[in-house]
C-alpha cells in the first residue's frame, strides 16, 4: 500500500474546537489519518472522515485549545509526511514501537486491540482448532512461545496477506519465518484476495477484521482463527505521532488524552465504534 509521499488530502474536514473560549489561543493543528481503517478511520459514501479517532481528534483539539483540520494520508507516506511539516500530528491507528520511535514521538496510547488471523470457512486452517488464547508478547512465557511456534507452524508455506508497513507485517517476519508474505495498501484489499482465494490467510487488527466481515455478504465466511497477539513487537498500543522537537504539542496532546482516558470519554468512543472497551487500562 501507499507507494509515494505525495500528499493525497482527500477527504478534509475541519473541526471546530466548539466551546473554546475566544481568550485561548487557536493554534492551529494539522492532523493525518489514513481514512481507509474503520472503525479507526474511514470515510463515508460523501468522502467525509469518520472514525474513532475522527471523533478522539475532536475532543483531543477542544481539550488542548486548538483548532484542527484532519486530512487523509496514504499510509505508507505518513511518517516522512510529518518529518516534511505537511501536517503536525498523526492519528492513524499507528501503534507505538521502538523503530517509530527513534524516528518521531508519540503521544499516547489512547487505545489497543489484538491482532488475529483469519482464512475463508472450509480453509483447511481452521481445522487445525489453534487456541484462541490471548497471548500478550511483552514478556513471552515458554507457554505463549509454544502458540506462538504452533500459529508459525499452521501458517508456514501458506501465503498470508497483510497491510504493507504494519505492525503484522513485522510480526509474521520476526516471529513466523516460513510464511509468505504478500503485501497490501489498504486492508480492503487484504479481503478481496482472500475471498476469491489468491491468498490463504490474513492477519490485522481484531476490529479491522470484524470489520470486513461486516462489509458485505461476499465477505461472510471469513473466520477468525488462532490465538490473539498483542504487544512485543506488535507495540505498546495506538498513539498520537508528532514530530520530535514538537514537545510542547506532545505534552498536551499527552495530558488531554490521559484525562480523556481517565473519566471514561475514551471508553465511550471505542465502545461506540468498535462495539468493545480498546480504551487503555
Amino acid at each position: 500500500m501507499k507507494k509515494t509521499l505525495a500528499a493525497i488530502a482527500t477527504g478534509m474536514i475541519l473541526i471546530a474546537a466548539a466551546g473554546v473560549p475566544q481568550a485561548q489561543a487557536q493554534t492551529k493543528v494539522r492532523i493525518a489519518t489514513e481514512g481507509a481503517y474503520l472503525p479507526w478511520n474511514g470515510m463515508d459514501a460523501s468522502g467525509k472522515l469518520i472514525g474513532f479517532e475522527i471523533d478522539l481528534a475532536a475532543e483531543l483539539c477542544k481539550r488542548i485549545g486548538a483548532t484542527c483540520e484532519v486530512m487523509a494520508q496514504d499510509w505508507d507516506g505518513i511518517i516522512p509526511g510529518l518529518q516534511s511539516r505537511k501536517y503536525d500530528v498523526i492519528m492513524a491507528g499507528m501503534s507505538i514501537t521502538d523503530e517509530r520511535k527513534q524516528v518521531i514521538s508519540f503521544a499516547g496510547p489512547y487505545a489497543t486491540e489484538p491482532t488475529v488471523f483469519a482464512a475463508m470457512k472450509g480453509s483447511p486452517l481452521l481445522d487445525q482448532n489453534l487456541p484462541t488464547t490471548a497471548v500478550d508478547m511483552a514478556e513471552i512465557t515458554p507457554d505463549e512461545q509454544k502458540l506462538i511456534d504452533q500459529t508459525g507452524a499452521a501458517v508456514k508455506g501458506k501465503t498470508v496477506g497483510v497491510q504493507v508497513s504494519t505492525i503484522q507485517q513485522n510480526m509474521l517476519e520476526q516471529l513466523m519465518p516460513g510464511v509468505e508474505v504478500r503485501t497490501y495498501d489498504k486492508v480492503d484489499n487484504l479481503g478481496l484476495d482472500l475471498v476469491s482465494g489468491r491468498i490463504d490467510a490474513i492477519v490485522a487488527d481484531r476490529s479491522a477484521i470484524e470489520g470486513l466481515i461486516k462489509a458485505g455478504d461476499q465477505n461472510k465466511d471469513i473466520t477468525k482463527f488462532g490465538p490473539a497477539f498483542s504487544r512485543g513487537v506488535l507495540g505498546e498500543g495506538v498513539g498520537a505521532g508528532v514530530r520530535k522537537a514538537d514537545t510542547e504539542l506532545q505534552a498536551k496532546l499527552d495530558k488531554a488524552i490521559k484525562e480523556a482516558t481517565a473519566d471514561g470519554t475514551i471508553t465511550k468512543l471505542t465502545t461506540q465504534w468498535f462495539g468493545y472497551d480498546t480504551s487503555i487500562k
